[in-house]
């Protein structure tokens, strides 16, 4: 074992471990009493539900998680990588070719391992709370739908990177940094209106009090909104959400039916106004920006080590290749990316709370705002009171407890 594969097994031991005892801490961390903030909307009943529900998963994750670990290493120590480069290399198909079905093999692996987990997530854990609508038709459908869209835009954005690592020299990055920037502008213009709308149906609001309240409250903070959908979120879960995505004429605010429902006028614009606010403090392009910047410096690192031959001995591996060098890179990046991750995450927290305040100081309104976070919280069972170190490893939302506190003041 070289000094390579050390750093990226200890990398992948410290994550797994780090993550155990962040989930140890946060389960230690429950309380017995609910908040007082939120007594108005959870009984004593619905607290003790929130709290096995968050127990369940975090047990739950821990089986994954070891699973996953576990086969990963018997494939790697089982020298797993140069027998499948061996299998593919025989069909002799050329590089690109070669690397897609490489690639695309190991992806079908974890796929099918991963299957009976997600199902017993949903069929079991989450019908358990009462938060699954799904269908067995629903579920077949989305993963077929899943995969034929992988295959056609994955596939299509791996396979031109793969050609230009394999054939345009020195400033292969350059070229495949350029080709993830336009992959990615141009998927912010169609999932709207074409990928989205596969999966879910998105209607536009109906004319009434909300849709007045809403339109009204646009036009208040010049906001250009031609409609606002609601998505049928019902169709395979019971939890509530709202979600702003697009750019320029293809931006859409959705709703769902599950939020709708749960929450009044007033809580629903307060909502909105929140969306609304990513989007006024420019959070979405802000956001992008930082994604185009840390992409192109993974392919510039990648130019550096994608030839380098201890990489390939780190698993084994006597032929070296384009596709094999772009997955062993991945693993020996984690660590950078384990922290670029803490650091998106935090930024994160700090812009919800920046659009939490756009909302209240717009709508002048800061008992809808938390009204709306209380019944969001209650309804979709989460965990009031979070261990600090918890959510400093894997929130992207602060607490909604810190949340209402600085609305409050």
């Amino acid at each position: 074992m070289n000094f390579i594969a050390i750093i990226i097994l200890l990398t992948i031991i410290i994550d797994f471990i780090v993550n155990w005892a962040a989930d140890i801490l946060n389960l230690r961390y429950l309380r017995d009493d609910v908040p007082e903030v939120f007594q108005d909307v959870y009984d004593a009943e619905r607290y003790q539900k929130s709290q096995e529900y968050l127990k369940v998963n975090t047990r739950f994750g821990w089986i994954t998680a070891t699973f996953d670990l576990i086969v990963m290493l018997i494939f790697w120590f089982g020298k797993g990588f140069p027998l499948l480069d061996q299998w593919v290399r025989s069909w002799d198909h050329g590089p690109v070719i070669s690397g897609l079905m490489y690639m695309g093999i190991l992806l079908l692996f974890k796929a099918v391992l991963s299957l009976p987990f997600s199902i017993y997530d949903t069929f079991v854990i989450e019908e358990r709370f009462g938060f699954n609508k799904t269908t067995w038709q629903t579920y077949v459908t989305d993963l077929i739908k899943g995969l034929v869209l992988s295959i056609l835009l994955g596939g299509a954005l791996l396979g031109g990177i793969l050609a230009f690592l394999e054939y345009t020299g020195p400033n292969a990055w350059l070229y495949c940094w350029g080709t993830v920037i336009v992959f990615t502008l141009v998927m912010q213009f169609i999932a709207p209106t074409w990928i989205m709308p596969l999966f879910n149906k998105f209607e536009p609001l109906e004319d009434g009090e909300l849709k007045t309240a809403i339109i009204s409250y646009a036009d208040a903070v010049d906001f250009p909104l031609k409609n606002v959908f609601v998505m049928d979120g019902s169709k395979r879960s019971g939890k509530s959400n709202a979600f702003f995505t697009g750019f320029g004429k293809n931006k859409r605010i959705a709703l769902f039916d599950t939020l709708i429902a749960q929450h009044t006028v007033s809580e629903l614009v307060a909502v909105l106004a929140h969306e609304i606010g990513h989007y006024k403090k420019k959070h979405i392009l802000k956001s992008l920006i930082i994604g185009i910047v840390h992409t192109g410096v993974m392919f510039f690192l990648l130019s550096l080590f994608i030839s380098y031959q201890g990489l390939f001995d780190a698993f084994y591996m006597d032929q070296q290749s384009v596709y094999a060098g772009l997955i062993f890179f991945g693993m020996l990046y984690s660590p950078i990316e384990f922290f670029i991750g803490i650091f998106l995450q935090m930024r994160s927290r700090k812009n919800e709370y920046e659009a939490d305040c756009f909302a209240v100081e717009t709508t002048k309104d800061s008992e809808s705002m938390t009204n709306a976070l209380k019944k969001l919280s209650a309804h979709n069972l989460s965990n009031l009171v979070p261990h600090p170190f918890y959510v400093f490893m894997n929130y992207s939302h602060p607490p909604v407890l810190e949340r209402i506190k600085a609305i409050r003041n």
